[in-house]
């Protein structure tokens, strides 16, 4: 006589889950630090001029002294 055993199953399926969500995660970093062919970029020259009004201060009321 066959005994039917219930429940305990699918544990392979949950951690096939994991396993395939870690592959998942991994291979999306792998293509974000790859995307760029490993080549660094052409430094760029960044010349930044910046030119803010003169301000000079009000005259003190007196003569200052």
């Amino acid at each position: 006589m066959a005994e039917n055993q219930s429940g305990g199953g699918g544990g392979g399926a949950g951690m096939a889950f994991i396993l395939g969500a870690v592959v998942v995660v991994l291979a999306i970093v792998a293509w974000f630090v790859f995307a760029r062919g490993g080549a660094p970029t052409a430094p760029q020259d960044v010349n930044v001029e910046v030119k803010l009004p003169e301000v000079s201060a009000p005259a003190v009321p007196g003569g200052g002294g």
